[in-house]
């Protein structure tokens, strides 16, 4: 059984005596190595870490089979309260979150793609460039790095020094780029706490050196969790890069009367269609056959601290999805609305970015279209957070109103005029 085969590493080692036994500050769980060729196909935690820490959390690793999915691993954590499903080689999206009491979904949407679809099925250019579509069904995806956005046209230099136009596809590479490395993290000295570390990599000759380092954190008995992760160029050369965390909400918090709240500074229809209904941008429909998708452009406001929020709650306020962040590395906010049938994918996308989903092009002529110098790097943190019940919901849109405090929202009935390169 794989399980035999599993490697402990141990880090920042400081023993004690305690009954004749030695314990290790942190304990290191490799999950998944390129680096030393190490991949199990199914994983129960048990033996390999301290009584203390087993009997707090229950972690498990599978292998799936069949179909699209075939080869597709899943690292299941469950803290007492959520569990969260997270899909190793789809760049480490979040599949779902449950509620580890019953069983319900938390966080997440039932998508028309209903297996967990390997990315060596996907082929990203395909339908104009909307290949992405094909495996789309996370809760959270990370839309990037080298772009994100709209598929289309865009220009670059090529390694022979002239400037080429090339294609584009949808939202980029990064979610469907399977993990590199991939280790549990337990401290015997805080048992609470467990992080789970992924290196993710998008590299290219003549092209990005891009790495993301991610970290989530979350601890026992809570209904939150922290992403911190960090984005380096490690070529010499300068790197744009582009990042979005595409987060999706469905049942059983998207239901009509739900309602979005954000700290707003600006909100701006993405296109003429969503401007006719900007009066209710913050506000759901129930599933509706033929409904086209409403996208809206949010620049937030922030607290001292730079950071921002926002909240998506029932229609009688019991229950709802806090998320914060720092508008630093991520300054903009993205709310896709997608209210149509059940079958069809009744969704909406809260989506703090580097930039909006235009195409990169576009993006670039308005200067949102970040650069990392040879060797730098940037780090986003976002925190989410499952809302259960009235009291949680208002103290959450109590945050928000405090980012806001009182300041003016901006609705801009028009969209952006876009440039026209042709």
């Amino acid at each position: 059984m794989e399980i035999k085969r599993f490697r402990c590493e141990l880090c920042w080692i400081f023993t004690f005596l305690f009954g004749g036994l030695a314990f290790a500050e942190e304990q290191r769980l490799i999950l998944l190595s390129a680096k030393e060729s190490i991949r199990h196909e199914s994983l129960t935690l048990n033996e390999h870490v301290p009584a203390v820490i087993s009997e707090s959390w229950d972690l498990q690793l599978r292998t799936l089979h069949g179909g699209t999915q075939e080869g597709v691993q899943l690292l299941s954590l469950n803290n007492g309260e959520l569990i969260l499903t997270i899909v190793l080689n789809r760049g480490m999206s979040i599949l779902k979150v449950e509620d580890a009491r019953t069983g319900e979904d938390v966080f997440g949407w039932y998508s028309p793609v209903k297996e967990v679809v390997n990315p060596q099925f996907i082929d990203l250019e395909s339908r104009g460039g909307l290949g992405w579509l094909y495996g789309f069904n996370e809760w959270l995806v990370r839309c990037g790095l080298e772009f994100a956005g709209h598929p289309g046209r865009d220009v670059m230099r090529s390694n022979t020094g002239e400037e080429k136009e090339l294609d584009l596809t949808l939202h980029g590479r990064i979610g469907n780029i399977p993990a590199s490395e991939v280790h549990v993290v337990f401290d015997v000295n805080n048992p609470r706490e467990l992080k789970v570390n992924a290196l993710i990599e998008e590299r290219m000759f003549y092209g990005p050196q891009l790495r993301l380092d991610s970290t989530l954190t979350i601890n026992i008995g809570e209904r939150l969790f922290k992403l911190d992760e960090t984005v380096k160029n490690l070529s010499a050369s300068k790197q744009e890069y582009q990042i979005i965390y595409h987060t999706n909400f469905g049942r059983p918090l998207l239901e009509e009367g739900s309602k979005v709240v954000v700290a707003a500074k600006q909100i701006t229809p993405m296109n003429d269609h969503a401007a006719k209904s900007l009066s209710t941008y913050d506000t759901y429909s129930k599933p509706t056959q033929g409904f086209t998708e409403q996208v809206y452009l949010v620049e937030p406001w922030a607290d001292e601290n730079g950071l921002t929020a926002s909240v998506l709650h029932t229609r009688d306020r019991t229950r709802g999805a806090q998320m914060i962040w720092s508008i630093g590395t991520l300054p903009y906010l993205t709310i896709w609305k997608n209210t149509a049938a059940e079958r069809d994918g009744y969704v909406t996308g809260i989506e703090p970015g580097s930039g909006y989903p235009f195409n990169r092009r576009i993006e670039r002529h308005f200067g949102r279209v970040p650069v990392l110098g040879a060797g730098e790097s940037r780090t986003f943190s976002i925190s989410f957070e499952s809302l259960d019940d009235e009291n949680s919901v208002k103290n959450a849109l109590q945050n928000v109103g405090r980012i806001q405090d009182g300041r003016e929202t901006v609705r801009n009935t028009a969209a952006p005029k876009l440039p026209d390169f042709e």
